[in-house]
């Protein structure tokens, strides 16, 4: 059961950053609480101090930059809103195909996108593909902003290195051209994924480039595999090079073991869908940006 603790609300980043500081390990950031409040029921953890960062305005937002061809979206909105949202749909609708499968509807009506990122839960869905679309993340505090790569925000298991005092404010994500396919494939028996990869892909005068390839659910953080990546690079599509590379994606991922699969069977997975992923993102562009597809 849940213990006794404090419910502060700030009305800017710097003050939320502020309370983080003066309460440092007893504090946490409060946004849709579907995780955080899990734990805490559950008695993994107690923080004496909740910094509800729901009281900040401008941090939900979603809107598109159609000059710079980028996604903004505040770290506070929900999943349900990304699912639902005409500017995510008609930019990028890989992105609420995947949005509109995570959990169940209570958690997509309540849990945001930047708790999500936040909590690192390695059976996770949106990290994989903003992985493989290459968004940048900005985090904000007392000293100002830094903004980090997707790819370089998860550290390890349910871990960040996103620094206490800072909060996730908005992720940015570029919008692909119209010669670039983006695939999500999972594999799941209950709510969250067991396995998951994205790809993206351009294809220019027939042969592959800018060739992105990213595993989740499978070990402790999402990763991209540089092998199968360079060994895609410039090649033609098709069976035996989608082969080859799905082979370097199960030789390489690194499997945590758990009661419900072995590492080999998730090995088994990881290499299947990135043979999924990998036809999915080479199919002819159809629509506005060319192939988008989450499963």
């Amino acid at each position: 059961m849940l213990g006794m603790f404090s419910i502060h609300e700030p009305r800017s980043v710097a003050e939320a950053s502020a309370l983080l500081t003066e309460y440092g390990e007893d504090a946490a950031i409060y946004a849709g609480g579907t995780e955080l409040i899990v734990i805490m029921k559950e008695g993994l953890v107690h923080f004496p101090h909740l910094v509800n960062i729901k009281t900040i305005p401008g941090l939900a937002s979603i809107a598109l930059d159609g000059e710079q061809r980028v996604l903004r979206i505040g770290a506070l909105a929900t999943h349900r809103a990304i699912e639902r949202s005409a500017v995510v749909h008609d930019a990028l609708p890989v992105l609420a195909e995947l949005e509109a499968q995570v959990a169940n509807i209570r958690v997509r009506s309540v849990g945001t996108l930047g708790g999500n990122l936040c909590f690192a839960e390695p059976h996770s869905d949106p990290a994989t593909l903003l992985i493989a679309l290459g968004a940048t993340l900005t985090l904000a505090s007392s000293d100002g902003e830094r903004r980090v790569a997707a790819e370089n925000f998860f550290v390890g298991l349910f871990a960040t290195n996103r620094r206490h005092d800072e909060i996730l404010t908005r992720i940015e994500i570029p919008v692909p051209t119209s010669r670039t396919n983006v695939a999500y494939k999972r594999f799941k028996t209950h709510e969250r994924p067991t396995a998951s990869v994205a790809v993206k892909c351009t294809v220019e005068n027939g042969a592959m480039t800018d060739v992105r390839v990213v595993v989740g659910s499978v070990g402790e953080r999402p990763v991209r595999i540089g092998q199968a990546e360079r060994l895609l690079q410039g090649e033609r599509p098709g069976s035996d090079v989608f082969a080859a590379a799905a082979n370097r994606v199960r030789d390489n991922v690194d499997p945590t073991e758990d009661r419900f699969e072995s590492s080999d069977y998730k090995r088994h997975l990881a290499r299947t869908l990135t043979i999924r992923a990998l036809k999915a993102a080479t199919r002819a562009p159809s629509g506005r940006l060319g192939g988008n597809h989450a499963c």
